[in-house]
């Protein structure tokens, strides 16, 4: 045997960032919780996912597409960027493709975070944002949510002129509270930032908001990067595929840092084709809008109270603090039902529900009453 045989293992050489960093994701996904649980769950109603399914469109040209996937896809997305451009009246050089609204926002932050630079989001808002910063070094500055569950655009302009941040997030309607600001706040909040503050705008769940939500600003404008997701509305969470649209400087800089191949073939072709079928998106809209309908009769029925939704989920007020909440949580999930719940006081004392199809909510329905109660003798 070898002097070097005998060596002991070493630890990887991390960096003292990395080596700081907990071993974590933001979210638990429900396949973790059905390998402790020991079976499926029988209601999927936490992820925020699109029950309803992709257009039959791109299921088409999913199919379609399969017989290519020994091919890299486009790492430029040309097409997929000429139709993004053309729905928002924008130019291609106003977009950038990415493996989804979490993959786009690893990278804004790689672009303008560097360890100690301050950057503000709300206390208890998407937590993959968060862990982007930590990720980078940066140091977060949390606000509190407005008192009726609102991100509040005023207290985060603030804090960032206070702070001297260079990025801002706003997730607008927001998750996990499925509350939103009208367009005009977002454009005073844009205009009350520091002229060096670049505004991330999470626009997600735009697709379920009603009129006069999503502000309409020039594509060009330096200000504000938006980012739009095909997971929500599109039903395309498996794919990975979003993107932002932006001043052009902004978007080209993404290809210093970008994974240049990190939107497969079959997701462009995908997302090409759920974007030109309108008509299934309305039918979608459609189903959600019926299904938080639904959550917030269920709820009231169980004495709890449904807060106003602009997303594709709806946030229960548990009406007593995070830990009981969480024990309805868990009850539920006994139950064969996957929920979710905000982390933060006190938002935490909500349960959080995606709109489900009628047999999901009817067990729902059926099983809420029992967690409640095993939750209240917890």
């Amino acid at each position: 045997m070898s002097d070097r045989d005998a060596e002991p293992a070493r630890p990887p050489r991390l960096t003292a960032l990395a080596r700081s960093l907990p071993a974590s994701v933001p979210f638990v996904g429900p396949e973790a919780q059905e390998r402790a649980l020991g079976r499926a769950f029988r209601a999927r109603l936490g992820a925020n996912e699109n029950v309803f399914g992709p257009s039959p469109r791109a299921q088409e040209a999913t199919r379609a597409a399969a017989a290519e996937a020994w091919m890299y896809g486009d790492p430029e997305a040309h097409e997929l960027r000429a139709a993004i451009a053309a729905h928002h009246g924008a130019r291609p050089e106003n977009v950038m493709v990415g493996a989804g609204i979490d993959g786009i926002l690893g990278d804004l932050c790689r672009l303008i975070v560097a360890p100690g630079t301050p950057v503000v989001s709300s206390d208890g808002a998407y937590p993959t944002f968060a862990y982007h910063v930590a990720g980078f070094g940066g140091r977060l500055v949390a606000v509190p949510y407005a008192a009726d569950d609102r991100e509040d655009p005023e207290a985060l302009a603030r804090a960032a002129r206070e702070c001297g941040a260079p990025l801002v997030y706003l997730a607008n309607p927001d998750n996990p509270m499925g509350s939103w600001n009208g367009a005009e706040a977002v454009r005073a909040m844009l205009d009350a930032l520091p002229p060096d503050c670049l505004l991330c705008l999470d626009e997600a769940y735009a697709e379920f908001a009603p009129e006069g939500v999503a502000p309409e600003l020039p594509a060009d404008d330096p200000r504000v990067i938006r980012m739009r997701t095909f997971s929500k509305a599109h039903g395309l969470a498996g794919l990975r595929v979003g993107y932002a649209l932006g001043a052009p400087e902004l978007i080209s800089a993404f290809d210093k840092v970008r994974n240049h191949f990190g939107v497969g073939r079959l997701a462009q072709a995908a997302a090409l084709a759920a974007l030109g079928d309108r008509a299934w998106l309305d039918h979608v809209r459609a189903e959600v809008a019926r299904a938080r309908a639904r959550i917030a009769r269920i709820a009231q029925e169980a004495g709890l109270r449904a807060l106003p939704s602009a997303t594709n989920f709806v946030a229960v007020d548990c009406g007593r603090d995070g830990a009981f909440a969480r024990r309805v949580v868990q009850a539920l999930a006994a139950r064969g039902v996957f929920v979710r719940m905000p982390f933060r006081a006190p938002q935490d004392r909500c349960i959080r529900i995606s709109a489900g199809r009628p047999e999901d909510l009817d067990l729902l329905a059926e099983v809420l009453p029992a967690a409640l109660t095993e939750a209240r003798a917890g």
